[in-house]
C-alpha cells in the first residue's frame, strides 16, 4: 500500500469512530439539556444510552471520582482516536 492513500477499511473504521464519537456528544449535550418530555425526545434519549453507556461505564469503574465530574466521555473519546491510531499503524505496515 502506498504512503499516502488511505484504504477503504481506513475510511470505513474512520467514519465508524467518527459516528461513534458524535453519539457520545450528543449523549452528553441531551444530558445537560432539560428538554419537555416528548416521544421523539425519549426515544433519541433510550437510543443514545443503549448505545453509548455500555462504553462509557466500562470507563466509569476504571476512572477514580473527581468530584462529581465525569470525565468518562473525554477519557473515551480520546482511547477511540488512540486505538484507531493503533489500527491505522498496524494496516499500513502490512
Amino acid at each position: 500500500m502506498s504512503s499516502g492513500t488511505i484504504s477503504t477499511v481506513e475510511q470505513f473504521l474512520y467514519s465508524l469512530v467518527l459516528v461513534y464519537t458524535v453519539l457520545i456528544i450528543a449523549y452528553v449535550v441531551l444530558g445537560y439539556l432539560h428538554l419537555p418530555y416528548s416521544l421523539w425526545v425519549g426515544r433519541i434519549r433510550a437510543f443514545l444510552h443503549d448505545t453509548v453507556e455500555p462504553y462509557l461505564g466500562m470507563w466509569r469503574r476504571i476512572l477514580p471520582s473527581m468530584g462529581g465530574l465525569d470525565f468518562s466521555p473525554l477519557v473515551a473519546i480520546v482511547a477511540l482516536q488512540v486505538v484507531l491510531q493503533i489500527v491505522f499503524v498496524v494496516l499500513n505496515s502490512l
